[in-house]
């Protein structure tokens, strides 16, 4: 049986929760320092995962910005870049989205209904997949697992986030709180409601609180709850 990936959850939200504002342009939560520290995990991960809905959003490239570090994935054997992968029911992805066309190789998953719509569309983009009639995050793990993936590094957005921790597929959380508060009941937070395992009194362990210029990053386990 092929080992699932390590899966670490990474995002920025301000102190009320949330991921964005309801303004068109997206809203900065991290600093400097912050963006770097999540370049550096970025480069420490075999794959990075953002969904669809995120992708139409904010339209990023995903990259590995540090050259010293891409030259280190080379050095270690690795691809310049991790796996882009991208996860989609309707298979609603535009091929000129930025994703496409920076960094390396790029993957799809997606269901039965929609693969053909997305090999049509992209061509030789991405490897496009199907893990059946309807998006199971297990078997998504599995595939990636079957690619070689160690760690998977996710992105976003909000409700991915809460789909891999309301199944208990989250290794790890990293959190960057910015000293913002947002106040839009209708902006993306970092959690929706869920029935989250062990319920609303199981404490996931605390691995490390760091201040990083005006963010605090907190990074959680949260399997294993007590």
């Amino acid at each position: 049986m092929t080992a699932r990936p390590y899966v670490l959850l990474s995002a920025a939200m301000s102190v009320d929760g949330y991921l964005d504002d309801t303004s068109p342009e997206r809203l900065r939560l991290s600093n400097a320092a912050d963006f770097d520290r999540v370049d550096q995990v970025r480069a420490e991960s075999d794959a990075i995962l953002i969904g669809a809905n995120t992708m139409r959003r904010d339209n990023p490239r995903l990259l590995v910005n540090s050259d010293e570090r891409r030259a280190q994935r080379v050095a270690d054997g690795k691809p310049e870049f991790p796996l882009k992968v991208t996860v989609t029911r309707t298979g609603d992805l535009a091929a000129d989205l930025k994703f496409w066309h920076h960094g390396g190789d790029k993957l799809v998953v997606t269901v039965d209904s929609a693969v053909e719509k997305v090999r049509a569309t992209l061509g030789d983009l991405a490897d496009v997949v199907s893990v059946g009639p309807d998006l199971d995050w297990g078997l998504v793990l599995d595939e990636l697992g079957r690619r070689g993936v160690k760690q998977l590094m996710v992105e976003g957005g909000g409700t991915i986030h809460t789909q891999l921790m309301a199944q208990d597929l989250a290794d790890e959380v990293h959190l960057a709180i910015a000293p913002l508060l947002v106040g839009q009941p209708e902006a993306a937070r970092f959690l929706g409601a869920a029935d989250y395992p062990g319920g609303s009194t199981a404490r996931m362990q605390v691995l490390e609180v760091r201040a990083i210029d005006d963010v605090v990053l907190v990074r959680y386990a949260p399997k294993g709850r007590a």
